[in-house]
């Protein structure tokens, strides 16, 4: 029989990030996201609560946990504000992770410590110019000097989270190599190979903050690599592996999206209910009104399926399952189901719905990016079809 109740622990932790979330984060954000200024102490105490460290190993500093309790925590902050929780999203599904999946044990013991603890945020070089949804055709390009032993950068990686904060430490940037770069011949035939850049190696350059129009207190940048040069120990995994690997990493992350972008969804239903209950109009509370309270009826419906879809997602990975048709539905729905009811959250406040000082302001300016980034909302409908072995 399915079970989707929490076990006690899970509980436990989901009301003690409810309640950060509602008692420190919430007072302070809204100063943040307007002065587009990345909020250094809320992060730092979600550091001291180990919330950077949630699905990794305790030997390397983490909380011994799993992906499903990254997601928890996730839903919880995005319920309230979703640049805090894209800040925690991107610094353990594509800072971390991949150093925990396909990095040496010198690599992890040298990196991950710092990552679990929130001392240091690392960052996912993958996205470029020219390259988003195609994120196969990269044009950063890594030659290896054999006189040095070292990766020679160079190219250009945009809209990278993370990468630009005084507490960065480093940036997984994904290169085209020679396919035979380690057998030291030479070839025309170029394939990814997935690089670790720490940040301040002379060549690499971190571009101002972008101005977006949501998730203002996160930090975005373009980053560029002028014949920047690393060890050759910092290759992630094997030579030409990398577009594995990122596949891998994108499909773990869009189940966090897809929690993040429940918690959106049901921040919405928090804020309509308590709005619909305050605000009257002739004579009555907004609530009191049929078309008010279907509204509310189907945002609640649209988070609550948005739940169930990554849980299921997220119970399948964590039980070793295939799980990529799962994530993408789950991201698929979750996000859209956001941008619903971001719509119909602005809607029920009327005016003040428009004004920056409102929560759902911020949820509407914040979620248009969940149906394009990590997988935009076209991208999943082909994944699905695909594993439905629709004709390709």
């Amino acid at each position: 029989m399915l079970d989707h109740r929490l076990e006690p622990e899970h509980e436990e932790l989901r009301r003690t990030v409810r309640e950060f979330a509602r008692d420190v984060i919430a007072p302070k954000i809204g100063e943040f996201y307007e002065q587009e200024e990345f909020p250094y102490e809320i992060v730092r105490e979600m550091g001291r609560m180990g919330l950077f460290g949630l699905p990794f190993p305790e030997e390397y500093g983490g909380m011994g946990g799993d992906y499903f309790t990254l997601g928890l925590v996730l839903e919880e902050l995005a319920r309230v504000d979703s640049s805090v929780a894209i800040t925690l999203e991107a610094a353990v599904s594509l800072g971390a992770m991949p150093i925990h999946l396909f990095g040496t044990e010198e690599q992890k013991r040298t990196w991950l410590p710092k990552l679990c603890s929130g001392e240091m945020l690392g960052a996912f070089g993958l996205t470029e110019p020219e390259g988003g949804s195609d994120a196969g055709a990269t044009r950063t390009t890594a030659r290896y000097d054999r006189e040095t032993d070292e990766w020679v950068i160079n190219g250009t990686k945009c809209f990278i989270t993370n990468s630009g904060t005084d507490i960065t430490g480093l940036v997984t940037v994904t290169a085209l190599t020679p396919s035979d770069e380690d057998s030291g011949k030479t070839s025309p035939t170029r394939s990814i190979s997935s690089i670790i850049v720490p940040t301040g190696t002379p060549g690499f350059t971190v571009s101002k903050k972008y101005s977006k129009v949501g998730w203002n207190a996160s930090d975005t940048r373009e980053l560029s690599f002028t014949d920047c040069r690393v060890p050759a120990a910092n290759l992630l995994g094997a030579p030409g592996r990398g577009y594995a690997q990122f596949l891998r990493i994108l499909d773990e992350g869009r189940i966090a999206i897809a929690a993040l972008a429940t918690g959106l969804a049901q921040g919405c239903v928090d804020e309509s209910v308590r709005y619909s209950a305050e605000r009257h109009a002739f004579g009555r509370p907004i609530g009191a009104n049929q078309a008010i309270q279907f509204k509310v009826a189907d945002m609640e419906m649209r988070a609550h399926l948005a739940r169930l879809a990554w849980y299921h997602a997220a119970s399948k990975m964590v039980a070793g399952e295939p799980f990529k048709k799962e994530a993408a539905i789950a991201k698929l729905y979750s996000s859209e189901a956001a941008v619903d009811n971001a719509r119909e959250a602005t809607q029920i406040h009327g005016g003040y719905g428009f004004m920056n000082e409102f929560p759902v302001a911020r949820f509407w300016r914040d979620c248009k990016i969940l149906e394009i980034g990590e997988g935009t909302s076209e991208v999943q409908r082909m994944l699905i079809s695909r594993e439905l072995g629709m004709p390709s």
